[in-house]
């Protein structure tokens, strides 16, 4: 089981959040597979959970990213559009909830300016890359539910 996670923007509170999983994309080509937290740019992406840094990645989607894999490895969290990484994180680091990972930014697709988190949750299978697995909505894990392996 995955308990509730933290909300992995600093100051950001659960009320301030919406729920954009599923929301077209791409001109109507995909739907959106994560949440997007909106908040300036420079501001604090922590770790909504414990883990180890699995994979620091740059894509023209994305961006600058971070893969964190759960201590069980069934679960990874993805922090996409950052504006770099926080002095220190690099793959293999172990964090903690509310370990400073790197900063809220506009890289990739996001826009110019369109300054905020994409957070995305996948459940891992046995052998699963770090860009593998289901995605589930990280909202109502933010919101303070539950989600049974």
């Amino acid at each position: 089981m995955i308990a509730a996670i933290a909300i992995p923007v600093a100051g950001v509170t659960a009320d301030q959040i919406a729920d954009t999983w599923g929301d077209s994309r791409g001109d109507g080509t995909r739907s959106h597979q994560a949440i997007d937290i909106p908040a300036p740019g420079g501001t604090l992406v922590i770790a909504a959970a414990p883990g180890q840094v699995e994979k620091l990645f740059n894509s023209a989607a994305g961006g600058t990213t971070l893969y964190v894999r759960s201590p069980d490895r069934a679960w990874t969290y993805y922090y996409a559009h950052l504006a770099g990484y926080a002095p220190g994180i690099r793959e293999g680091s172990s964090v903690t909830r509310g370990t400073v990972l790197g900063y809220v930014g506009d890289t990739g697709n996001a826009g110019a300016g369109n300054t905020h988190l994409h957070f995305g949750v996948s459940r891992m299978a046995p052998g699963d890359r770090w860009h593998a697995g289901t995605p589930v909505n990280p909202y109502p894990l933010l919101a303070g539910s539950a989600l049974r392996r």
